[in-house]
């Protein structure tokens, strides 16, 4: 089956640089990290930590312009974070992170090194195209740890399956439809880029996810990236 994934012209009119990095694996072994993995991330947390403190966090070129982009969208960003701003604060506790699986883990040391939007969504069970867009309101959203169903607003970023919202605001909370579980085969790794994160370097920073996803989860992994100019690829 080959599935679709697209980003609608309505994102790219208000952000035309913006790009989505996809990373495509499939045969993983998602059990629990491996040293050398936990190792990586626990030194991340501790450099991230040196270098950025909570008072300045708002002023980094990266976080801001997430923000920005989120007032752009329509979304408070003091009220629903964007999910690198929320993971860096969670990391400026100075609390270790708790420990998913490999994979999940994986994109957040990427995450905590690139302070971008890294997140992972398993695609065992997609069966339909999957896409970010504006929501109509009436798509239904099962958020990650509540049993109450939610309808989006009218207007708002969301990432799709066809009716199915998999992540409300752009970036911001994720849906227990594609959760990633230790019993995860087959994923996709979003990697976003805004200003001033370039598409190249959202290139460069994909085919490293992919080699680490292939190094501690197995299997095989691919990307390609969705752009204005490229609004539409196909997963295989």
């Amino acid at each position: 089956m080959v599935l679709h994934y697209s980003i609608s012209k309505d994102i790219f009119a208000k952000f035309p640089a913006y790009c989505r990095g996809v990373v495509t694996a499939r045969d993983l072994t998602n059990g629990k990290s491996p040293h050398e993995l936990v190792t990586a991330l626990r030194a991340a947390e501790n450099s991230l930590a040196e270098r950025l403190n909570v008072e300045t966090l708002t002023s980094h070129p990266q976080i801001e312009s997430w923000r920005e982009a989120y007032r752009a969208a329509g979304i408070k960003p003091s009220e629903f974070r964007p999910s690198v701003e929320a993971l860096v604060r969670r990391v400026l506790k100075k609390d270790p992170l708790p420990l998913i699986s490999t994979l999940v883990d994986l994109g957040t040391l990427m995450s905590i090194q690139y302070l971008l939007p890294i997140g992972a969504h398993a695609l065992d069970f997609v069966t339909q195209d999957i896409e970010l867009r504006l929501a109509t309101g009436e798509e239904i959203f099962e958020p990650f740890g509540s049993d109450v169903v939610e309808h989006p607003n009218a207007g708002e970023t969301v990432f799709v399956e066809g009716n199915t919202v998999l992540t409300r605001r752009w970036t911001w909370r994720q849906a227990k439809h594609t959760l990633v579980v230790p019993e995860t085969k087959f994923a996709e790794i979003n990697v976003d880029g805004l200003p001033p994160v370039t598409l190249a370097q959202v290139d460069l920073i994909c085919q490293e996810v992919a080699s680490q996803v292939q190094k501690y989860c197995g299997g095989t992994a691919n990307y390609k990236i969705l752009s204005e100019d490229n609004p539409r690829i196909s997963i295989a």
